[in-house]
């Protein structure tokens, strides 16, 4: 029998006999169309696409999908035209076909457009019809499946193609069975001899444990059996790509990954999968926090089933799947299995929508005549409606909420990446950390080693592991800057009373401990830091144990009590943190005089000596402190001036340019006309201190034009 009446003979059971015939009909067009190639191992041409379609055909997919896979070579390798294949089998045969040979067309020549090609041909095969990808990936694992004739070159050229753009497409579209195959294909033809070792291994641990394994698997049936449930209990092998990947990313040993025992339980419907759980959790205890439920909640890509680790015989780890046939199908052919299953309510109204609708977010995509790094930089889009897909520089692919930002990507990475993260890269511009991130961009996080998370995160990002994050390293970091504060406005005062924090006795410390009702110094320190309580005032129950602290708060001399510490104020840094902020009403640089106003519950805040704000605070030395700058004082500073200039041509842009060259940075700048020949520029800037501030001015005031220049203290 020949090889089209085989194939023939197995879509009778799933097609309509006219629908075989179509497909016989493309198969003798094809047949035609190649008279005379041959593939590099001697066959005829049409032997691959009769087994790219009967790949297809064990997916049971539709008789347009297999006529496509029939004639998928024919525009590209002999020159009929698409309008040909549009006049003999119609509209949709012929635009899969084209979509089919458009993917074949594009190589990636270097590394760098890799990950970019990767999207790309994702994207471009998605746009139109999800069944141009399926016919592609059937033509890439036939072609891999007889790598054996190519040279071994090419052969590992292919195989690296495969590995990082085709399998993660198929896992991406939930074919489990196919991506399994591509990287174990891939592996033997990039790795032959690593694959060689760890299939032997294999085979021999699979040996060694198969009494035990056949123990669990009797013991599982036996259960299922007691409590009436209808179910099959089949043994998971692992397969060498995973186990290779696992040793090498995890770096662990190969027995570590081969004493997990995995099984699979296949049942009838959703209700008995949660009856088999409860039934297995009876059987063997299992692991805390190790059960996964997918079938309420299932993934991205539609995948369904119940996951769960237990004890098992002599302690051994037992990884367990429980799902139904159907969810099966779906797990091992993914979008593939929707068209077996597509005259089921539940599936078109479930996984299928979920399909169709990835297909409506997906535009109308062109190939460009630019890279394929130029096209990704300039096409936007959401693979799916609720999720963004982002690439690392390594090109590896990252899930994140819609609308989430480089600051939730980071913390995706890793926790630390996130917590240390100063800046980011998008397609290799710098961009705002809080810039909502899109499909198919690639996002580098820029770290240094002692940056700390900015409250300010919490008002734009996306994911609870961001957002739970950030809250714990701001708590931890608050707490730490308040009690470094506590202890240096504790010390000063301490000093004028020719002391410090390190001669007080413990026992007496602990005595004022009881009294505040605080378990720990630092608490007490925390508290003095972020102003809840007055440093004088803890000073004097440390030294005069026997002064009542409500008569020393209200105290109406405590002023004059107080010795004078205008010979040691204390010292601002710049990089306090969190407890100690600067006024935005007067603005506050290095070389300003200065004081601090504790404001309970803030800490610090820091306003020029003259400002107007504090003027009724101003006699009340328990809320405000002498203060200076400490000589290595760092950090940039805000400050606000008032421009008034002449009309001119450009001469906003001659402005910003001195600035710049004055190597300050504007933050905001805003432009009113007085009259018809004045304008007045207002500018917030970022300067380092009054002697940066009096060389920007004079820069400014060179400039032609400028009239008056002031500085706004309130």
């Amino acid at each position: 029998m020949s090889g089209i009446e085989v194939l023939a003979d197995r879509l009778d059971s799933y097609l309509e006999p006219d629908q075989v015939n179509l497909v016989r009909r493309a198969y003798f067009y094809a047949e035609q169309a190649h008279d005379g190639q041959t593939r590099r191992s001697g066959e005829p041409y049409v032997t691959h696409p009769l087994a790219v379609a009967n790949i297809l055909a064990e997916m049971q997919m539709d008789h347009q999908s297999l006529m496509a896979a029939m004639l998928h070579d024919v525009i590209e390798d002999t020159g009929i035209p698409k309008e040909a294949l549009i006049a003999q089998f119609g509209d949709t045969v012929a635009d899969l076909v084209d979509g089919v040979s458009k993917l074949t067309q594009m190589n990636f020549e270097t590394k760098a457009e890799a990950q970019a090609e990767n999207f790309q041909k994702m994207a471009l095969a998605m746009a139109q019809d999800i069944r141009v990808i399926l016919v592609k990936l059937a033509d890439r694992l036939h072609n891999m499946r007889t790598l054996g004739a190519l040279k071994p070159e090419k052969s590992r050229r292919i195989s690296r193609e495969t590995l990082e753009i085709y399998a993660p497409i198929a896992n991406r579209l939930g074919m489990h069975n196919l991506s399994t195959e591509f990287e174990d294909l891939g592996f033997k033809a990039m790795y032959p001899m690593r694959s060689r070792m760890i299939a032997q291994a294999v085979r021999d641990a699979r040996g060694n444990r198969k009494e035990l394994l056949n123990q669990i698997l009797e013991s599982l049936q036996a259960c299922l059996e007691r409590e009436g449930l209808p179910g099959k209990v089949i043994g998971r092998e692992k397969h060498l790509y995973s186990i290779y990947e696992k040793m090498r990313e995890k770096r662990r040993a190969f027995n570590e990954i081969m004493d997990v025992y995995a099984f699979r339980i296949i049942v009838d419907k959703v209700d008995t999968c949660y009856r088999v759980l409860g039934a297995v959790h009876g059987l063997y205890k299992p692991f805390p926090g190790r059960f996964k439920d997918y079938i309420a909640i299932p993934k991205a890509n539609g995948y369904q089933s119940l996951h769960t680790t237990l004890f098992g015989l002599h302690g051994v780890p037992i990884e367990i799947q429980i799902r139904t046939q159907e969810m099966e199908d779906l797990a091992n052919n993914g979008i593939a299995a929707h068209w077996v299953y597509k005259s089921k309510d539940e599936v078109i109204n479930g996984n299928h929508a979920r399909t169709r609708q990835w297909l409506k977010g997906v535009l109308e995509l062109q190939q460009c005549a630019g890279s394929s790094l130029e096209f990704i930089e300039n096409v936007k889009i959401d693979l799916f409606p609720d999720e963004v897909y982002i690439f690392t520089p390594k090109g590896r692919i990252m899930e994140l909420p819609k609308g989430s930002t480089p600051v939730d990507f980071a913390y995706a990475v890793h926790t630390d990446v996130g917590n240390s993260c100063i800046a980011c890269r998008i397609n290799r511009r710098l961009a705002p950390l809080s810039e909502p991130l899109e499909s198919g961009q690639t996002v580098e996080i820029i770290t240094a080693p002692g940056a700390r998370p900015n409250p300010a995160w919490l008002s734009f990002v996306t994911t609870g592991k961001a957002r739970s994050n950030i809250r714990h390293a701001l708590k931890h970091q608050r707490q730490s800057e308040a009690i470094a504060l506590g202890e240096r406005l504790l010390d000063k005062v301490l000093v004028s009373f020719d002391t410090c924090l390190e001669q007080i006795p413990e026992q007496r410390i602990q005595h004022i401990l009881r009294d505040y009702g605080m378990a720990t110094l630092e608490d007490l320190l925390a508290d003095i830091g972020l102003g809840n309580r007055m440093a004088y005032v803890t000073a004097r129950r440390m030294l005069n144990n026997e002064m009542p602290v409500e008569a020393e708060v209200i105290r109406n001399d405590a002023a004059a009590q107080q010795p004078s510490t205008e010979e040691a104020p204390l010292a601002i840094r710049g990089t306090e943190g969190m407890v100690v902020s600067f006024a935005r009403c007067c603005n506050p640089i290095p070389g300003d005089p200065i004081v601090g106003f504790i404001t309970t519950g803030k800490g610090m805040v820091i306003h020029q000596e003259v400002c107007n704000n504090l003027a009724e605070h101003r006699g009340n030395s328990e809320k405000i402190l002498h203060l200076t700058w400490d000589k290595n004082v760092s950090g940039e500073f805000t400050v606000e001036l008032r421009v008034e200039l002449e009309h001119q041509r450009g001469i906003i842009a001659q402005l910003a340019t001195s600035i710049t060259v004055a190597d300050a940075s504007i933050d905001k700048i805003s432009v009113d006309e007085r009259d018809g020949k004045i304008s007045v520029v207002q500018l917030a800037l970022r300067v380092r201190g009054r002697l940066h501030l009096s060389q920007l001015i004079k820069r400014i005031r060179a400039l032609q034009g400028v009239t008056r220049i002031t500085r706004l203290k309130n």
